[in-house]
């Protein structure tokens, strides 16, 4: 849904032969970057989850003997540094993440989104992974819940780890990559309202004027793979997106599907009318980088120069990156995709 156009030519090269470890790694996106990993000669996949059923069902859909499924919680750091044994890259996406749930439960948000993350990071240390790509969220900029709250935690922690390394014992590379919502994945409101207009059910939309970042699953992975190479620790990678209005969305599902009658609910607690990508604070130290954004704060710079980057360009004509500033995804365009998603089957 976004515009990402990157040149993966030389992503086997780096994947090939690779131990990885995917946290949360049944969920929507972990199974999706399996997928994608396997085609990439890996050596092997660690999927390491806490969910026996779905463990179970990944293993019998993928059918492949690289495949190995770890049960386990990021709580347990004693659990994380067994599973990360000779491990080369880890992708952390375990995650809570029902912005409702968390609200009513944020003691257990802490302990897995906050706590946990530290846990990913101390095991990343004692077993001296090469990379560890922590997977975020627009909702960490200047959030208003606390999903969004503990994810910027989880954020900080990553892009700051390099204060805990010694060269002569670390070569770990910590990042933290940022994007919007990945279309038709777990808590997406597009599946949502399909289901409530194929049961002839009113659509319920909190406001008409709403508007999201989102991209397909496909163009998460080519943006995570990429900044994965191109990655030398520190970084918040952003990705070039457009967006969409909920109303928009509304009139090209209706229009594939049937035109149904609406609810006006009102934005829950928690909830943003737009979405920011990067906040007018962050624009100050943020660069375009290889058709995405770049946030390299002032506090690590110590530890990665921006001279390491070459043909970057500081950004000057925004005063921030939101999803209500940005191009919209044209009806016609957003009804192919949905189309092309395979969500309506």
């Amino acid at each position: 849904m976004g515009k990402i156009i990157y040149s993966l030519v030389s992503n086997s090269h780096m994947f090939r032969g690779k131990k990885i470890l995917i946290t949360g790694g049944t969920g929507s996106l972990g199974q999706a970057l399996t997928s994608r990993l396997l085609n990439e000669d890996v050596d092997t996949i660690r999927i390491f989850s806490r969910n026996e059923n779905k463990q179970i069902t990944m293993a019998s859909k993928f059918e492949d003997d690289r495949l190995r499924f770890l049960l386990g919680d990021i709580r347990d750091y004693s659990r994380l540094v067994r599973a990360m044994e000779d491990i080369d890259i880890v992708f952390h996406a375990a995650a809570l993440k029902h912005v409702p749930v968390i609200e009513y439960n944020p003691f257990e948000s802490i302990k897995t989104n906050v706590i946990g993350s530290q846990n990913v990071i101390d095991a990343c240390l004692e077993e001296n992974v090469e990379k560890a790509i922590a997977i975020g969220t627009d909702k960490a900029v200047s959030p208003l819940n606390t999903y969004g709250a503990t994810k910027l935690l989880m954020e900080k922690l990553f892009v700051t780890s390099s204060n805990y390394l010694k060269k002569e014992r670390h070569k770990t590379k910590f990042v933290a990559l940022r994007y919007g919502n990945v279309l038709g994945s777990s808590g997406s409101v597009i599946p949502k309202f399909i289901k409530q207009i194929k049961n002839k059910e009113k659509i319920t939309i909190t406001d008409p004027k709403m508007t999201r970042f989102s991209l397909s699953m496909d163009e998460a992975l080519d943006f995570i793979l990429h900044a994965t190479k191109i990655a030398k620790g520190s970084e918040i990678f952003v990705p070039k997106l457009r967006a969409y209005s909920i109303e928009g969305l509304k009139e090209s599902l209706f229009e594939l599907l049937d035109r149904t009658d609406e609810e006006i609910i009102g934005i829950r607690e928690g909830e943003k009318l737009n979405e920011i990508l990067i906040n007018g604070d962050e624009v100050r130290y943020s660069w375009e980088y290889e058709d995405m954004y770049m946030i390299l704060n002032p506090s690590v710079q110590k530890h990665v120069s921006i001279e390491e980057f070459s043909n970057k360009k500081k950004i000057s004509n925004m005063s921030e990156y939101s999803s209500d500033s940005v191009e919209k995804i044209p009806k016609d365009e957003m009804k192919k995709i949905i189309l092309n998603s395979g969500l309506l089957d």
